[in-house]
């Protein structure tokens, strides 16, 4: 063991109360940053997955149609009196298997699924409902929302005259696997379907309007023979869909959305939690670092004497330092022990509360938050060991 460890450890001893005190701050200071951490990220997570239940990474469509001027005669002039906004009708993709094609060469794209998707309503007896009509290929689209492990009622590889509805659908109509739906989109469009399925998509909205049947049969009511409205995407690493989204527009010339610009509010909520989170880390930090410093420049004064002994005994300059330095990794590393425990009892606590997330502590929190104590330790020991270290031998002995 080497000399500065030594006079380290004896020096902590010396002074148990202030050891404990410094030892309570940074283990209570690693507790917080694995608490907080932990439920914030938990909290994040669980967002982003109930978000990303029910809609796809990436959505491909194309552009809205623009606004066309009017025009007018005036005598012998051509005025133009206004700008007309069309109305926005439903429009397929232009060649969409070469697209779906073109998508899937574009890096970080791991699936993709042709959709039609319309406005109907559904009716059985005398109820009726405004729903979202979406036809789809089950064994595609099930890679990009898995509806296979959200099923409550039937399965999900609907075909023929199938259809899939959600639960707060089936509530409204009373329907079960089995019973028969009436899809109206227009006079000319009409189709009676048996449901085959009834999912759960984790959004009310979704669950009390979505009625998925095979992509042809969308086809025929939404009067888009052989088309395809949407291409939905997954990609391999969310948080990458931006970058995926604008590499697909560049690709097809057609609008690609992504999860973070369909969900912006949310977006904006989660990097107003992780600002949040960030800045009660940082003063948390930076009162344990306050903490340990005081207490260490305090013991610099009482052990002066020590110190100077130390030095007239030939301990060098850089030794001293060291001293100092050895202490606070020391209270790094025993109130990373302590903290750990605490947080990790806290999160047990916590988790025994009725939450609607799973609350994760997953080893590399963690260990970040030890490392983050262990450095806060040693970079406030700094002043301190230096401050020590540049005492004068017969000076500090003499006071």
């Amino acid at each position: 063991m080497s000399f500065p460890l030594v006079v380290a450890l004896r020096f902590l001893r010396e002074g148990r109360a202030q050891s404990l005190l410094i030892l309570a701050g940074a283990g209570v200071g690693v507790a917080v940053l694995i608490f907080l951490s932990s439920l914030i990220e938990s909290l994040q997570t669980s967002l982003i997955k109930q978000t990303l239940g029910s809609q796809a990474h990436v959505v491909v469509r194309p552009g809205e149609e623009v606004s066309r001027p009017v025009i007018a005669l005036d005598g012998d002039r051509v005025m133009v009196r206004s700008a007309e906004q069309p109305a926005q009708r439903l429009r397929s993709l232009p060649d969409g298997p070469r697209v779906k094609a073109a998508v899937d060469e574009v890096p970080g794209v791991v699936a993709s699924a042709a959709v039609v998707s319309g406005a109907a309503q559904a009716s059985r007896g005398q109820a009726r409902r405004a729903v979202t009509l979406r036809g789809i290929e089950p064994a595609d689209f099930d890679r990009i929302i898995s509806l296979t492990d959200r099923m409550k009622e039937g399965t999900a590889m609907v075909q023929g005259d199938g259809a899939l509805i959600g639960t707060e659908l089936a509530a409204d109509l009373g329907a079960h696997v089995g019973d028969r739906l009436r899809l109206l989109v227009d006079e000319d469009h009409t189709a009676t379907v048996r449901i085959q399925g009834i999912f759960d998509l984790g959004a009310k909205d979704v669950n009390l309007r979505w009625v998925l049947v095979p992509l042809r049969q969308a086809q025929a009511l939404l009067s888009v023979d052989g088309g395809i409205s949407l291409i939905e995407c997954r990609v391999d690493d969310i948080f990458a869909a931006n970058a995926v989204a604008a590499a697909i527009g560049d690709r097809t010339g057609l609008v690609a959305d992504s999860w973070m610009t369909l969900n912006a509010q949310l977006m904006v909520a989660l990097q107003s939690q992780g600002s949040s989170s960030n800045m009660i880390q940082a003063f948390v930090i930076l009162a344990v670092a306050l903490g340990i410093a005081s207490v260490l420049v305090v013991s610099v004064v009482q052990k002066k004497k020590e110190i100077g002994i130390l030095r007239a005994m030939g301990a060098s300059r850089s030794q001293v330092n060291r001293v100092f330095l050895w202490q606070g990794a020391i209270v790094g590393v025993a109130g990373s022990i302590v903290g750990t425990s605490l947080g990790l009892l806290l999160l047990f606590g916590f988790r025994q509360l009725p939450l609607t997330f799973v609350i994760e502590s997953p080893p590399s929190l963690i260990a970040r938050a030890c490392l983050i104590a262990l450095a806060t330790g040693v970079v406030s020991a700094l002043v301190p060991a230096r401050q020590a270290a540049k005492l004068d031998p017969a000076e500090a002995i003499r006071g």
